[in-house]
């Protein structure tokens, strides 16, 4: 092996080994992931250890977690509601960009930064991180309440000002942007989005369809992660950003019925590489640099995020959310993001800022991001100490509410899964169906089911189908092996969800029961019943005294079943003493 193919290998493993040990620790303390990893990050860095001092060429790739953040994010997004959300975007981002840079303009004028350099941070630092806001909004219940919605429109607005601020730069640092440039840019981009999303509606399913009727799961996975980084890469061509591409390709698979299965696959890669992320962001602090000047650097960073904060929630509150939402989202919110570290060492390379001030403002972005987490943990502790709960009233956000807070997922749509789907549908109860056959899911779509294609056997799919929020788990899978592996996955990520199982005989229900399921039907036994009561009929017993002798039969059924539930746990309680 090479000299550079051991760095890397000894870089891998550093950052493996410091995954595992240092950021469970702050789990056990609660403190959060976000934390632990920046802790790992600054042990592992140059300021400490020194194993990885090539943080930049660490970044690059860590740059591809926020991209499958956003992708990840983006498809659980319909476009529909993405539209509804137009108003908070337009009004509430645009607001919050503006007055936010035009303050930082203002302070930095004042402390004598010329005006070219101000107006570059007054922007830089009015952008808040994607990667730091949505992963701490995945605690608090993630797009879904109207903190998260108010906080994404903010972010996406944010995202969409990439290409003009950059233009602003370029323009800063003597190159030449003409208006007709910059409107032929926008047409490009707009005009990528549109067809991207035409692809999406009307050619993904059928693409997708032949690559499932492959049986190869592994390329299956390959054509996930090819459309996330190429869209991202298209988006990037036209001059806007990855992470809004990557969100454009969540977008295109929103309505899809390989949803599930696509985030399921995708979440692995946006785990490992978004920690990696938060690591280099604790490796880029330059303790050097903070000890000569750390006051005048916590007191701007200070000074920043309480001026965030105070901007976004005086704007929230004017929109009509309660002092609670404004309060969390402000709070959440008062960071300065990663596109700042852009954005400010583009302009350091193009002249336009001076290298030390470029310093400086780096390291106020990241102690910004370091701060966050523990000023959104203090934010909460108030608000719940000291705050009285209050009765929603805001009709700006009536439009977002969900038809639907609990689902039931219905895990196979075969025969027995397709009738309880039909009614549950007349029944208007909400459910969503996870089924591996794609003739079934064609079928299904086609009638205006909710069924999606995904191996319900797989934890990851139950959770991209909102298992931690759903009503219930119905099990109807034919192959009773899956059902088998699934029930004791299920008890070990939702202990509390209750689980109702399709067994194959009365051993099964009690394998099933000893499990944890909470209910199981055995379909020998409900047929051979059915059958057994017409026989009597037929035979001139009347109806009541055929339906006494069934009933009796099936609750002996069920009571030996509870039986030997019974025995095997006290088989199991005398092997352990």
């Amino acid at each position: 092996m090479t000299e550079t193919g051991s760095n890397y290998l000894i870089d891998i493993l550093a950052i493996l080994l410091a995954t595992v040990t240092v950021v469970p620790v702050f789990h056990a303390i609660r403190l959060g992931a976000i934390l632990g990893y920046l802790t790992a990050g600054v042990i592992l860095g140059p300021w400490a250890l020194s194993i990885i001092t090539e943080v930049d060429e660490i970044r690059h790739l860590a740059e591809f977690g926020v991209i499958f953040l956003l992708f990840v994010l983006g498809i659980e997004l319909k476009p529909e509601k993405l539209w509804q959300m137009r108003k908070l975007v337009l009004g509430l981002g645009s607001g919050q960009l503006l007055i936010t840079a035009a303050i930082f303009f203002s302070i930095s004028i004042w402390l004598g930064v010329s005006i070219n350099e101000s107006i570059i941070i007054g922007f830089g630092l009015a952008l808040s991180s994607t990667a730091f806001c949505l992963n701490l909004l995945a605690e608090r219940g993630g797009i879904s309440t109207t903190m998260g919605r108010m906080s994404f429109s903010v972010l996406l607005f944010q995202d969409l000002a990439v290409v003009p601020l950059l233009a602003l730069v370029s323009m800063f640092s003597g190159g030449e942007v003409y208006a007709t440039e910059l409107g032929l840019n926008l047409f490009y981009a707009i005009s990528a989005i549109i067809i991207l999303l035409l692809v999406g509606r009307y050619l993904l399913n059928p693409i997708l369809g032949k690559i499932v009727a492959s049986q190869d799961p592994e390329v299956f996975i390959a054509v996930a992660v090819l459309l996330v980084l190429g869209v991202a890469w298209i988006m990037e061509y036209i001059g806007l950003s990855m992470a809004l591409g990557a969100f454009l390709a969540g977008l295109m698979l929103a309505e899809s019925h390989y949803r599930h299965q696509i985030e399921a696959d995708i979440l692995p890669f946006r785990g490992i590489l978004l920690g990696l992320f938060f690591m280099t962001v604790g490796m880029s602090i330059d303790f050097d640099l903070f000890l000569k000047k750390y006051d005048f650097i916590i007191y701007l960073t200070l000074l920043l995020m309480i001026i965030k904060a105070s901007v976004i929630y005086l704007l929230i509150r004017f929109s009509g959310a309660s002092h609670n939402n404004a309060t969390q989202a402000s709070v959440l919110l008062s960071q300065s993001g990663e596109f700042g570290f852009v954005m400010f060492g583009f302009a350091s390379t193009s002249g336009v800022l001076e290298p030390n001030t470029s310093q400086i403002l780096t390291l106020i972005i990241t102690l910004s991001m370091v701060f966050t987490p523990f000023v959104v943990k203090i934010s909460n502790i108030l608000l719940t100490k000291f705050h009285k709960p209050e009765l929603p009233n805001e009709d700006c956000c009536d439009e977002w509410d969900d038809v639907a807070q609990e689902h039931i997922i219905l895990a196979g749509f075969g025969r027995v899964g397709a009738r309880i789907g039909a009614i549950l549908s007349t029944a208007d109860v909400p459910y969503i169906a996870i089924e591996m056959s794609q003739e079934r899911v064609k079928a299904a779509q086609a009638q205006g089911f909710p069924v999606f294609y995904g191996d319900a056997s797989n934890i990851k799919v139950l959770r991209a189908a909102g298992a931690s929020h759903a009503k219930m788990i119905v099990v109807v899978l034919d192959d009773a092996k899956k059902i088998d592996r699934m029930i004791p996955l299920m008890r070990q990520y939702y202990p509390d969800l209750p689980i109702h199982a399709r067994a194959i005989d009365r051993q099964h229900c009690a394998d099933l029961i000893s499990q944890g399921v909470t209910s199981t039907v055995s379909e020998t036994l409900e047929i051979s019943l059915r059958l057994t009561e017409e026989i009597l009929l037929g035979s001139g017993i009347n109806q009541a005294n055929a339906k006494k002798a069934i009933t009796e039969f099936r609750n002996d059924y069920y009571e030996d079943v509870v039986q030997k539930v019974t025995d095997h746990k006290v088989v199991m309680g005398e092997l352990k003493h």
